[in-house]
């Protein structure tokens, strides 16, 4: 270590190495715009509930990524499907030359990989917590949670990440747009259609729409979440190289602003509506649409990719309302369905395969699928997932926690906007 401390390797060390601390807090950061989006997105009377499922999985998340799941994301040598590298984050105190110099692999100690990593896979979970607001128990949202965290996350990370069989076909998403975002907008849209739709959300074959309480608050939410972006794809280039992080920043700008300004069009064009929200979410639509190849994607392809996820994140929310698929955020649409298109957009725009892009896609997707149902549908008949409606037209705050977001305020009760029905 001395000895490595002395070189001139170690001064490029220590810049790499903080850059990816910063960029871990970046995207803590996006945690909070996460609470902050899904409160001002949905009914006040949930808000409570919304800040206490959004502590839960991300404190939660690291905790059991330390425990657990970085050690099967990233298990060393394995057959390319699963592989368990043991318990907790691995550090090798004999070997601190291999932890905490680029022996380790990366320009980065042990310590910082995981770490950024860990904030990676809270927010697969959190983008759940948005599509299954309203209406869910708490307990069952906490065990599922837990459970996709544990399990199905760093499983089908490992297999591009940890380099398992999708990373040795040529499979390439930069950032996670199918690996994190796609992953958590599949996983939510299992629950929803075990979980059903909010109370008064469809009656007699029509969509009624459910406010949002706090667009300002919801807005400040994303403002965080873009910032919180530049953490999120320029620390996934693993050093400071200054080309490399500012090429990242510029990919992912032009992508939101795009992706904001299409959502607006759209909305204009199809809705006959200035739909303030709709264009937060094309925001969004066009950051989880260039993560799969922030780094690869040329300027103007970014442009492209963006504004094209803001199109299909508009057509994508009406079509699940019309399928009757209850997603309060559109989460799903975001973050699921933009996801899918940002990752094929990196074999459309840059040398990587098409039919690889689409094939790691369909097999990430179609695994978290199947776990996510099979795990919500076992835990709804072992203990129910879906609060009565009384309490549901009452809202969560009160019955589960207890107290108010805005004690002053009297929240309108759903029962008042249709009565569910199973």
């Amino acid at each position: 270590m001395e000895e490595f401390q002395a070189s001139a390797d170690y001064t490029k060390f220590i810049i790499d190495n903080l850059w990816i601390l910063i960029a871990a807090f970046l995207v803590l950061l996006m945690h909070l715009g996460f609470a902050t989006v899904e409160s001002g997105l949905t009914q006040s009377k949930n808000s409570v509930n919304v800040i206490y499922k959004n502590v839960f999985i991300l404190c939660t998340g690291i905790l059991i990524y330390a425990f657990i799941g970085f050690q099967i994301m990233y298990p060393g040598d394995f057959n390319g499907i699963f592989g368990f590298g043991g318990f907790g984050i691995g550090f090798d105190a004999s070997d601190p030359v291999g932890m905490l110099t680029p022996a380790y692999g990366e320009d980065m100690t042990i310590w910082s990989d995981f770490i950024f990593q860990a904030m990676f896979a809270a927010t697969a979970a959190t983008i759940v917590s948005g599509c299954v607001t309203g209406r869910i128990k708490l307990s069952s949202f906490m065990i599922f949670g837990v459970l996709l965290l544990a399990i199905s996350y760093p499983i089908t990370g490992s297999w591009v990440w940890g380099g398992g069989w999708l990373d040795e076909l040529g499979f390439y998403d930069f950032a996670g747009s199918t690996l994190v975002h796609g992953v958590g907008g599949i996983a939510g849209l299992a629950c929803v259609i075990l979980l059903g739709a909010r109370s008064g959300k469809f009656k007699d074959g029509k969509v009624f729409a459910i406010p949002a309480h706090n667009i300002p608050l919801a807005t400040v939410g994303v403002f965080l979440l873009w910032i919180g972006w530049f953490g999120f794809n320029g620390g996934s280039v693993l050093s400071a190289d200054p080309v490399e992080v500012s090429y990242v920043f510029v990919t992912t700008a032009l992508a939101a602003c795009a992706g904001a300004l299409a959502a607006m069009i759209t909305t204009q064009l199809v809705m006959k509506s200035l739909d303030a929200p709709m264009a937060l979410n094309g925001i969004l639509a066009g950051l989880v649409g260039i993560t799969a190849g922030a780094d690869v994607i040329s300027p103007m392809a970014a442009v492209v990719v963006g504004a094209t996820a803001g199109v299909i994140v508009v057509f994508s929310i009406l079509m699940f309302d019309k399928l009757k698929l209850d997603d309060p955020v559109g989460a799903i649409s975001v973050h699921g369905v933009c996801g899918i298109w940002g990752t094929l957009a990196v074999g459309i725009f840059t040398p990587a395969s098409f039919l690889i892009q689409l094939l790691g896609t369909v097999a990430i997707l179609s695994a978290t699928f199947v776990f996510s149902f099979a795990v919500f549908a076992a835990i709804k008949a072992v203990m129910g997932v879906r609060v009565s409606p009384e309490v549901e037209s009452d809202g969560l705050d009160i019955s589960e926690h207890g107290n108010k977001a805005y004690p002053d305020f009297s929240p309108v009760k759903t029962s008042e906007l249709g009565q569910y029905t199973a």
